[in-house]
């Protein structure tokens, strides 16, 4: 058995085993609505069936989940993961993909992180002016009301368009 990035516990498998999805989870770490999520996105291979219904997954199942789970660590969108999959299926590295998505990513991190240093410099003028005026009437507080802050912070989470 090829171990998938750490992730897949220690077990000897019988060549060809196949596994139901609650096996698949267990060995995977995966809860069984995110498996089925999986599937019906892409991600994952439809499984085949037993007579009895149950999803019957081969083992390279767990090499594909350990794959998708370090992807997301890695901050890919599964959006993203299943083009990347795509790519390798249709035979051509996703590599060079994969280093523009990261390029990209890292720029997006460094503009959050400038933002960031920048709204930090503003809060901690205004809260240095709150401190000298202590407590002020307003609607609901003035010290909130009065005050003036041109860098926001963006919500937006890092890899949105």
């Amino acid at each position: 058995m090829k171990k998938a990035f750490g992730h897949v516990k220690e077990k000897e498998f019988v060549s060809g085993e196949q596994l139901k999805i609650g096996e698949v989870s267990k060995r995977s770490g995966i809860g069984i609505e995110a498996l089925r999520f999986y599937e019906k996105s892409g991600l994952l291979d439809r499984p085949g069936r037993s007579y009895s219904g149950y999803r019957l997954y081969d083992e390279d199942v767990l090499e594909r989940l350990a794959f998708i789970k370090q992807a997301q660590v890695l901050g890919f969108a599964l959006n993203e993961i299943k083009e990347i999959i795509a790519h390798k299926q249709k035979g051509v590295s996703p590599c060079l993909e994969v280093r523009e998505i990261v390029r990209t990513r890292l720029k997006e991190l460094d503009e959050r992180i400038e933002q960031m240093r920048r709204y930090r410099k503003e809060l901690a003028a205004v809260l240095t002016d709150w401190d000298e005026t202590g407590e002020s009437e307003g609607h609901v507080c003035g010290l909130i009301e009065s005050s003036h802050i041109e860098h926001g912070v963006n919500h937006r989470k890092i890899g949105e368009k």
